[in-house]
């Protein structure tokens, strides 16, 4: 049952951690629910590090595999907080959390610099549309050589320009999660100097409210007694209870009623865009309902299994392939929190046919989904092969 009325009385951010396997992103953001429950213990409440990550083999593993919803209340601002896996088995979930932020928190270990995950997070970052990132430059408490911290600041830099982020204003803040969640108070400060950075660097986005509602669902539900519950980031458009909206995608549309409206466990009165809402739908039973649907108003979207798209081919150093591809390629397509096989049947440069994709190349390609996906021209897209993220693209025409 929900616990009371959200009061929207704050700016809303959805924000997130990323960052390579064990540099530290579910012990940051327990240590920021830490931090800011003991400022502010009426606005915000600590999540420990076993609260975030909950599933048995995240436990077993010491690893984040599902993305985990936190939230948390600065003196400016009400955050959604999402962290995303690390782990290269799981950079799908990763990409799942990434396409529902407004802006992330980069953690990357002062020990260990710029790794692989590291790299691929910060393209896949700047490739959906994430436009702002802080870095937690984390474990600076290892570090005795501020010299050496330095280097790894360098790098930072540097990785960040090269992906097409303002590198030399990019916030780095050195921080140590372990130290602020024991209570050391210069690492408590770190944190503090970390959320005012993150409140001053990334700004909130214009909020479309003026477009039809659309939220694509990370989650489904039964409340025993009152039915399903679908949840996700509010990507455009406000709703109300009692308002018909469509499901749409990966099979028939459906059409339902909203019977109810709650955001971290709050009741919400009007749902708009940059919430992280669940929403309760009337009459739907928990196996009409997939992840990577969109819950949409009535006719606004439409889905489709053949598109013309615009497609960049990873290289080898960004976690690419090492060889090329070409008409036939079966990858798996991420569109906001759903993955679908498809196949490649056309590529063009400048209109002309061509047989191959080498690394590093950007292409004109036809698809085709082996799952109806909503989608409209504009969209963006990941492709995926095995553990390997080998292209991102641009929906152009819908051909369907």
């Amino acid at each position: 049952m929900a616990r009371g009325r959200y009061t929207r009385n704050k700016p809303h951010l959805n924000i997130g951690t990323m960052g390579h396997v064990d540099h530290g992103k579910t012990t940051l953001t327990a240590a920021i629910t830490k931090v800011l429950a003991d400022r502010d213990p009426a606005a915000n409440r600590y999540v420990a590090f076993d609260g975030i990550d909950r599933a048995p083999e995240e436990i077993r593993r010491g690893i984040t595999i599902n993305i985990a919803h936190v939230e948390y209340e600065t003196a400016s601002r009400h955050y959604a907080h999402v962290d995303m896996p690390g782990h290269a088995d799981y950079i799908k979930n990763m990409i799942t959390g990434v396409a529902q932020v407004d802006g992330a928190i980069l953690v990357v270990s002062a020990l260990d610099g710029v790794m692989p995950q590291t790299r691929e997070h910060v393209l896949l970052a700047r490739r959906v549309g994430v436009t702002h990132l802080v870095v937690a430059m984390n474990k600076a408490d290892a570090v005795d050589d501020p010299e050496l911290l330095d280097l790894v600041e360098l790098e930072l830099r540097e990785l960040l320009s090269r992906y097409g982020y303002p590198g030399e204003e990019v916030p780095i803040v050195r921080v140590s999660a372990l130290r602020a969640l024991a209570g050391e108070p210069r690492w408590v400060r770190s944190i503090v100097d970390l959320l005012d950075a993150v409140d001053a660097y990334i700004p909130v986005p214009p909020r479309a409210l003026d477009r039809p509602f659309l939220m694509p669902i990370e989650n489904a539900l039964t409340i025993s007694g009152r039915g399903t519950v679908v949840t996700g980031a509010v990507a455009q458009g406000a709703l109300t209870v009692g308002e018909t909206v469509e499901l749409v995608g990966l099979r028939e549309p459906l059409s339902t009623v909203v019977t109810g409206l709650e955001m971290f466990g709050r009741t919400l009165e009007r749902a708009e865009a940059g919430d992280n809402a669940a929403v309760l739908l009337r009459g739907v039973r928990r196996n009409q309902v997939r992840r990577g649907q969109v819950l949409a108003a009535p006719g606004s979207i439409t889905a489709h299994r053949r598109f013309s798209a615009t497609l960049h081919a990873l290289t080898a150093p960004e976690g690419g392939r090492h060889t090329p591809f070409g008409v036939n390629y079966r990858p798996q397509f991420y569109f906001r929190t759903t993955d679908v096989p498809g196949s490649i049947d056309l590529i063009t440069v400048d209109e002309d046919p061509v047989v191959e994709v080498r690394p590093g190349d950007t292409v004109d390609v036809q698809v085709t989904l082996g799952a109806p996906v909503a989608m409209d021209a504009g969209l963006g897209f990941t492709v995926r092969e095995g553990n390997r993220t080998v292209g991102v693209g641009q929906v152009t025409a819908l051909l369907d």
